[in-house]
């Protein structure tokens, strides 16, 4: 996996949101057409308001250490200096998915 002193930024679309979470892990994986990403890292809110979506993220990522996002569903990887905060917000209805599925089986 990646080294611990980087800080990656994934943005993914799942479900009809758009997701954006830091990170310091960021592989290949195990399963093939996936990224993995794990080691989450998450704000500490030392602001009086609190972001309802980071919240959420906080909580449906409680539990795991890592996840696998399908490769035709990550919108881009970055490595950044400084983390900002993990957010989810809905697509516009001008954003059309990608069709799938990308690997298919040749027809003889």
């Amino acid at each position: 996996m990646a080294d611990n002193t980087k800080l990656y930024r994934v943005q993914f679309v799942s479900n009809g949101e758009h997701y954006e979470l830091y990170v310091r892990e960021v592989s290949q994986g195990g399963l093939f057409g996936f990224v993995e990403i794990g080691d989450f890292v998450w704000d500490n809110h030392s602001h009086i308001v609190v972001d309802p979506s980071h919240e959420k993220l906080k909580t449906e990522f409680a539990d795991v250490t890592s996840t696998f996002i399908p490769m035709h569903n990550v919108l881009r990887i970055d490595q950044v200096k400084k983390q900002g905060s993990a957010k989810i917000t809905e697509l516009s209805d001008k954003v059309t998915a990608f069709p799938g599925p990308i690997y298919t089986p040749k027809k003889d």
